[in-house]
């Protein structure tokens, strides 16, 4: 350890007499004073003046959930999946027809972010396709990815 280094580890140090509970070591951001450079030519370092957690909450602007509320978010919907093996997915053109594990009428999963959040039976909306929720799903109920398991 350099003698630079030893000063500051020296000039740091607490009396273990002096060291009180973590519940007591709040003090007001108000009493923030410089730390003394460890040598001649160094930057002054001072202590980050910071806000209360409950401060910074009543604040304004504490609303600012809405700006997420109105961001798309990508959904993704699983009709069912297959496993063909590689000779089968070369073997296949136009006109191929790749079957799925899913019955039909057979609910299909929604995904959020890799996520299954719900289950819902796929429809026609004029000449879309959409999805008709049946069940929210909830946390932690299924853990599947997107990858069917």
């Amino acid at each position: 350890m350099s003698q630079i280094e030893q000063q500051a580890v020296t000039e740091n140090a607490v009396d273990p007499a002096e060291q009180t509970a973590p519940a007591e070591q709040t003090a007001p951001a108000e009493q923030t004073a410089p730390i003394e450079p460890a040598a001649s030519g160094s930057t002054q370092v001072q202590e980050a003046d910071l806000l209360e957690v409950e401060e910074a909450r009543q604040g304004p602007g504490g609303g600012q959930i809405d700006i997420l509320l109105d961001s798309p978010m990508s959904v993704s919907v699983c009709l069912g999946n297959a496993r063909p093996a590689v000779r089968e997915l070369l073997e296949m053109g136009p006109g191929s027809v790749l079957r799925l594990d899913r019955q039909v009428g057979e609910p299909i999963d929604l995904y959020l972010r890799g996520i299954r959040f719900a289950t819902g039976h796929l429809v026609v909306v004029d000449d879309h396709l959409g999805v008709r929720i049946n069940e929210i799903l909830a946390t932690g109920q299924d853990s599947q990815g997107a990858d069917g398991g």
